[in-house]
């Protein structure tokens, strides 16, 4: 039994509860004080880095939602006539979080080499996944600012893929993707807040991705938004340490690669 029992079908709550929650999560940390003890850039570098206005993010970030939106309302039908979904069965809370484990890694290896593959590919980088680095100093209404291309190919199409071949029903993906909207904008948070599990539970987390969207980084740090495994794997991962700036906040810091 969900809230939403009776109002609204588990493919529509999946398609709006991931939007809603992104907005609230994000626009949560917009209306935060300064909290310039615990930034990972000051604001001053916020606003001298980056190269695009807050309106410009909020409307390219409402875009790339109502892309994802169309995508997952056409996938939902499409799947609901083969009758892949017809009236699912909630399986046991086990299976369901073994299913769950498997849609992150499905997502986490779709992210990691369509991402890692739009650095290298100069036309790519230039006409498309540039647009997410004009915000170099990341942060959470931002995260999924990306040129409508890069979110359809890596943001949607991830999404679907790991929907599809997890075996996760429409009831527990609005609870995935929820979480998933909820890891990507904290890693753009810019907030190295003290008690968040985030940076406890994952390797990948706020400082982590911060050192990719760095002049220093942009070839590293490419794993996305739950694991670092394939950075790992791969050649990849470029650690770091965190430490204090004199100003005020933490800086991650490259450690060299012997």
């Amino acid at each position: 039994m969900v809230f939403w029992d009776g109002y609204v079908s588990d493919e529509v709550m999946g398609t709006i509860a991931p939007i809603v929650v992104y907005w609230l999560y994000a626009g949560f940390y917009h209306l935060l004080p300064p909290l310039d003890r615990y930034r990972m850039h000051s604001r001053k570098e916020e606003q001298l880095r980056n190269l695009v206005s807050l309106p410009t993010v909020v409307k390219g970030v409402l875009l790339q939602q109502a892309v994802q939106a169309l995508v997952a309302i056409s996938m939902f039908k499409v799947t609901s006539r083969m009758g892949a979904i017809d009236k699912p069965v909630q399986p046991p809370l086990l299976i369901q979080a073994g299913r769950v484990l498997v849609a992150m890694l499905i997502m986490d290896s779709w992210q990691y080499f369509a991402h890692r593959y739009m650095h290298h590919n100069k036309f790519l980088y230039r006409h498309v996944h540039s647009q997410h680095h004009k915000l170099v100093v990341p942060y959470a209404i931002g995260a999924l600012y990306n040129h409508p291309l890069e979110g359809l190919l890596l943001d949607t199409v991830g999404g679907a893929l790991s929907f599809l071949f997890s075996g996760i029903t429409p009831r527990t993906s609005v609870f995935f993707f929820s979480f998933a909207v909820i890891k990507t904008v904290d890693d753009h948070c810019g907030l190295r807040l003290p008690g968040n599990p985030f940076h406890f539970i994952f390797q990948n987390n706020t400082a982590y991705h911060d050192i990719h969207h760095q002049l220093h980084g942009t070839k590293y740090n490419f794993s996305q938004p739950f694991f670092a495994m394939w950075d790992k794997i791969l050649g990849t991962h470029m650690p770091y340490t965190l430490v204090k700036r004199l100003d005020g906040g933490f800086e991650a810091r490259p450690v060299k690669i012997q």
